[in-house]
C-alpha cells in the first residue's frame, strides 16, 4: 500500500518543478506582471478582513511549494508560472534562510500569503498511521512540534509573512476526550505565540470534520485563528463535501488550497488526488460562493505529483481557475 507523506513531497517538489519548466517558462521571469475573541467566532457572517489583502485582487492565484535551501530558485518557479502569490513550506529553519527567502520574494515580486510548517518527525497521510503521526494530536511528538511551530513563527516574522499554517492532526470528535483537551491547549499555545508575533494562525482542513474544527477554534478562543480551506482534503479524508462545508467554514477562511480529489474507496487509505477538474470538487460553485462571502484572499494551487506532468497540470489548473474567477 502506498502511503502519502505530503511533507516529504513538498520538500522535493521544487526541484522536480524546475526540471519540468520549459525555457519559455523561464523567459516569463522578465515579462510577468503582478498585482501587486472567542465570543465573536459564531457571529461572523463573511470572510474576515485581513490587512495584507487590502488593495489586492481577490481570489488571486498562487502555488504551494517547498523552499528548500535555495529560495531564489523556488520563488522563480512561481514567477515562471505567472502566479503572483505562494505559500512557502519550510523544513529547516534558520535566520540566513529567512533573509534569502525575503530577498527572493522581493526580487520576483511574489506575495507569500503564509508560511507552511509540518513535523518534525514522521507524518503519514492515511487512516491508521495518520492519527498516530500527524500534527499536535500525537502526545509523543507534541512538545517538539509546539517548539517547531514557534520557531517557524519567528522565521515568518523575520520574512515579513503574516500567517503560519499547519495541520493539527486528527482532532477528536468527542470534546470530552482527554486528547481533545490536550490538543486544544497545544493549539492555544502556538496560536497565542503567533498572535504575539503579529500573525494569524491557520489550520489546514482535512483530518477532522468541519464542525470539529470550528468547535476547536472556538474552544481555543483567540481572535487570530483562521482556516486554510483545502477543498480536496475534505473529500480525500472522507470528512465532508466542500460545497456543504463552506457554509460552516466560510466565515473563517483565510486561505484556499485549489486541489481536486476522489472519495476513499477503502477503509485504510485516503482517496486519490487528481488534476483540478477531474475529481469531485465542484469548483464553479465553490468560487461563486467565495465571491458571495466577499473572500479577499488567495487561491493557492496544489498538485501532489512531480515532473513534467505536474507543470502541465499546474498550467491547466491556472487557466481553468482564471476562467472561473474572471
Amino acid at each position: 500500500m502506498i502511503k502519502r507523506n505530503r511533507r516529504a513531497f513538498l520538500q522535493t517538489s521544487t526541484a522536480a518543478l524546475a526540471a519540468g519548466l520549459s525555457p519559455m517558462g523561464a523567459a516569463l521571469r522578465d515579462g510577468v506582471a503582478h498585482d501587486g475573541p472567542h465570543s465573536n467566532f459564531g457571529a461572523m457572517q463573511s470572510a474576515p478582513s485581513i490587512a495584507s489583502n487590502e488593495g489586492k485582487q481577490p481570489l488571486r492565484l498562487g502555488l504551494i511549494l517547498g523552499v528548500g535551501r535555495d529560495p531564489n530558485d523556488a520563488i522563480a518557479k512561481v514567477h515562471d508560472l505567472g502566479l503572483p502569490t505562494c505559500q512557502a513550506f519550510v523544513d529547516e529553519i534558520d535566520s540566513v534562510l529567512a533573509g534569502r527567502l525575503r530577498q527572493a520574494l522581493d526580487k520576483y515580486q511574489i506575495e507569500a500569503t503564509s508560511l507552511v510548517v509540518g513535523g518534525p518527525g514522521k507524518e503519514v497521510c492515511d487512516f491508521y498511521e495518520g492519527p498516530l503521526t500527524i500534527g499536535l494530536v500525537p502526545h509523543e511528538a507534541r512538545e517538539t512540534r509546539i517548539a517547531h511551530i514557534k520557531k517557524a513563527s519567528d522565521f515568518a516574522k523575520q520574512c515579513g509573512i503574516d500567517a503560519v499554517q499547519t495541520h493539527c492532526g486528527f482532532i477528536p470528535e468527542n470534546p470530552n476526550d482527554p486528547v481533545y483537551k490536550e490538543t486544544i491547549a497545544a493549539m492555544r499555545e502556538v496560536a497565542g505565540y503567533c498572535k504575539r508575533n503579529g500573525q494569524n494562525f491557520r489550520y489546514g482542513t482535512g483530518q477532522e470534520t468541519p464542525i470539529t474544527l470550528v468547535r476547536a477554534m472556538q474552544d481555543v478562543g483567540l481572535d487570530n485563528q483562521g482556516l486554510n480551506f483545502d477543498l480536496a482534503n475534505l473529500i480525500l479524508y472522507g470528512k465532508a463535501n466542500p460545497v456543504d462545508a463552506i457554509e460552516l467554514l466560510g466565515p473563517y477562511v483565510q486561505g484556499i488550497h485549489a486541489k481536486d480529489g476522489l472519495w476513499p474507496t477503502g477503509p485504510r487509505k485516503l482517496g486519490e488526488e487528481v488534476p483540478i477538474g477531474k475529481g469531485k470538487v465542484d469548483f464553479p460553485r465553490i468560487i461563486a460562493r467565495l465571491k458571495e462571502l466577499n473572500y479577499r484572499g488567495a487561491v493557492t494551487i496544489e498538485r501532489e505529483i512531480s515532473g513534467a506532468q505536474q507543470v502541465e497540470d499546474l498550467r491547466a489548473a491556472k487557466a481553468y481557475l482564471e476562467k472561473l474567477i474572471g
